[in-house]
């Protein structure tokens, strides 16, 4: 296993790896209700949340707690 001569500072690394993002976040269309939503992120819909096309939350629900 290669060892480093000398330990790589937490500021140095996350300055390295600042440039390395995304410039638009990317949008995918979802299967089950057609709305355009960011990957891996929740989204609301008529008072309904849904993840990878299956209900989540639904507003109803929440009121009545």
């Amino acid at each position: 296993m290669a060892h480093p001569k000398s330990r790589i500072s937490k500021q140095r690394k996350r300055k390295r790896r600042t440039h390395k993002k995304a410039a638009v976040p990317q949008i995918a269309i979802c299967k089950t209700t057609g709305e355009p939503h960011q990957y891996h992120r929740a989204y609301w819909l008529d008072g309904k949340m849904y993840y990878k096309g299956q209900l989540v939350i639904d507003a109803e629900e929440v009121m009545e707690e």
